[in-house]
């Protein structure tokens, strides 16, 4: 693996996700009334008939969605429900000169999956691309050079009309990946892409839970000059095939994309919002609440002037160093959101940060046992849990 600091890609920040579902028409709802993400584009009919896809293109700030549903046999997005669950099928990267990155990837051996693509919009307005494939199985990275206002190629701009469901949504805070091992990939990051390693935490939760608890490996990676990060996490023994992981990438049938993090400038208002609107986030116990004060103080947070019967009241996590805290909340995975398994086990995270770059450690901690616990009171009553098929 080598050490040696590369040249950049020139990565401008997030581009568009791409999200394959089986039920668009739910995704539209989801997004546009309770989730609060505007619907500002979809697929015109000589997209629809080439592709065999239809597709609605979700926007607010910093964050671009699209939902892409199969119309026709052996359409990419067939293909992948085929295989997979809803999920994350294409991470989109804006770049500043496509020809540049293009040219680095090449040198550095990455798989294409596509040659570079000189398109329009359907305004005329120009867009470039090109995709590589991934140790993530079906998921593809996009790299995009295109003006700010461009859309992807075969979506027709929609009125914009004044929605009253809208959230205020900033920014693509971070992107999880989960996988059994963690080294190919962060190899890969390094040496392809020019990623450099941000943070690293390993923990068990047999020291809470006892003989039922699992654990994980986490590597965060960044891109120095766009400041994106690549959260990863591979599951840890003992009980290698007990860990939410390892759970995850059976629900998916592969590595994958775990969650995405949103940035929002106020989280209780936020979520309380989203709450009323009939979304679900992950429990938190009440051990945790009685416990933060003095956590805060351990890690010198001494500023930390939070409603903790607020954040209590709302399942909201905070976590610090030296005086900067974050806050941040995990909602409901799609398979339990719409007790349907291939709903999949994608999910949202929201987060407010105060000063605070790092991964939370405790949060982290607290979002696995969380999640275990739900595995184990779901197995002792025979309900669906977070990552169970």
């Amino acid at each position: 693996m080598s050490s040696e600091k590369k040249e950049s890609l020139q990565i401008w920040g997030w581009d568009t996700f791409e999200f394959i579902v089986r039920d668009l028409e739910r995704s539209e709802k989801f997004y546009t009334e309770s989730f609060g993400l505007p619907l500002v584009a979809r697929a015109c009919e000589r997209l629809k008939h080439e592709s065999g896809e239809d597709q609605l293109l979700f926007l607010k700030g910093g964050v671009s969605m699209k939902c892409i549903g199969s119309q026709a046999r052996d359409s990419r997005a067939d293909r992948w429900l085929r295989r997979h669950p809803d999920g994350i099928s294409v991470v989109g990267l804006r770049v500043r000169n496509l020809e540049h990155t293009y040219r680095l990837l090449k040198d550095r051996e990455a798989t294409f999956a596509t040659q570079v693509i000189q398109t329009m919009d359907e305004l005329g307005r120009p867009y470039a691309f090109f995709e590589i494939v991934t140790p993530l199985g079906d998921v593809r990275f996009r790299f995009v050079e295109r003006p700010v206002e461009a859309l992807p190629p075969g979506l027709s701009p929609l009125e914009m009309v004044s929605n009253p469901n809208e959230m205020p949504f900033k920014a693509i805070d971070h992107v999880t990946s989960n996988m059994l091992t963690l080294e190919p990939y962060i190899s890969w990051l390094k040496d392809v892409l020019g990623f450099e390693e941000y943070w690293r935490v390993q923990f068990h939760t047999s020291d809470t839970l006892g003989d039922n608890g699992s654990g994980l490996a986490s590597v965060v990676m960044w891109d120095p000059v766009s400041k994106i990060k690549l959260a990863n996490n591979e599951p840890a023994i003992p009980n290698f095939e007990a860990s939410q992981i390892y759970n995850f990438i059976e629900d998916n049938a592969g590595a994958g994309i775990q969650h995405i993090a949103l940035s929002v400038p106020e989280i209780e208002n936020t979520v309380g919002t989203l709450q009323k609107r009939g979304l679900n986030f992950l429990n938190v116990p009440d051990i945790y609440y009685d416990m933060l004060p003095e956590r805060m103080k351990q890690q010198n947070v001494n500023n930390f002037k939070e409603n903790i019967e607020g954040l209590k009241s709302l399942g909201i996590l905070a976590d610090g160093d030296d005086d900067k805290y974050l806050l941040q909340i995990f909602m409901q995975e799609g398979a339990a959101l719409y007790d349907e398994t291939e709903a999949g086990p994608f999910f949202f995270e929201l987060i407010q940060r105060k000063g605070a770059r790092l991964f939370g450690e405790g949060n982290f901690r607290a979002l696995f046992e969380a999640i275990e616990r739900s595995q184990q009171a779901a197995q002792e009553t025979d309900a669906p849990s977070l990552y169970s098929s």
